[in-house]
């Protein structure tokens, strides 16, 4: 059964037998949640945090910088960047260009000037900073790029009530927060002297990690010898 934030709520307040009234346990759920979240978010890797060809910024001719798109979420990992040529041309009619990422000593080595006459169609980027990239040679036109990375969604919150989290892996969800609040209420430094509701929650947490991993290799054809194929314990070697 799918969640959204006031039946997370109210599971969350039942398994840990207190009051969803109670000031302390609101206090609280916006670190479960963060808890939560980030920890699913990174382990995952999800199809769905994937920013897929955005297309919203254009590189200006004779300077060497473009700006990573924020147009669907700030892009914590760039994982493909194509230019598209020509300049001006729509999407479906563009070439795509692809850029590849390299180090930033390299690209001030091989491109050192924006002199006109060392421009070009932008073969590789380095990232400067989290808002930036360098390219080289610095375009000679003001090229569409094409950008594909990884990106944090809304948090759960009582404005923003469902989230693919708990919508798609609500029972993992679940059992992430509750791995938070069982330092909540016996505190993370006792956990070591009496671990056994935070081991329970994290055996429950790996298992369920474990087969949601699982469906997210599938989807990126990671998994078993690269296919989409669920991992076979008895198919060895792996195909070819």
């Amino acid at each position: 059964m799918a969640l959204n934030y006031s039946l997370w709520v109210s599971q969350l307040a039942n398994i840990m037998v207190v009051a969803s009234s109670d000031p302390n346990f609101n206090t609280f759920l916006p670190g479960a949640i963060d808890y939560g979240e980030g920890r699913l978010y990174r382990e995952l890797d999800l199809v769905a945090t994937t920013v897929t060809g955005d297309r919203s910024v254009i590189c200006s001719s004779g300077v060497s910088t473009v700006a990573i798109s924020t147009a669907q979420g700030t892009i914590l990992v760039l994982e493909n960047l194509n230019i598209l040529s020509p300049a001006g041309a729509a999407s479906s009619a563009a070439t795509r260009n692809p850029v590849i990422f390299t180090t930033l000593d390299y690209i001030n080595a091989v491109y050192p000037s924006a002199l006109s006459s060392n421009c070009g169609v932008p073969q590789y980027a380095a990232r400067v900073s989290d808002t930036q990239l360098l390219l080289g040679p610095t375009p000679d036109q003001a090229y569409a790029t094409e950008q594909y990375g990884t990106f944090r969604p809304t948090p759960l919150s009582s404005g923003n009530s469902s989230t693919w989290l708990t919508q798609n892996v609500p029972e993992l969800f679940m059992t992430a927060t509750m791995v938070f609040a069982a330092g909540y209420m016996r505190d993370f430094g006792s956990q070591s002297d009496n671990p056994q509701m935070a081991q329970s929650w994290e055996t429950q947490y790996q298992a369920l990690f474990k087969s949601a991993n699982v469906d997210e290799l599938r989807k990126k054809y990671e998994s078993a010898a690269w296919s989409h194929q669920q991992p076979s314990p008895i198919a060895t070697p792996p195909r070819v």
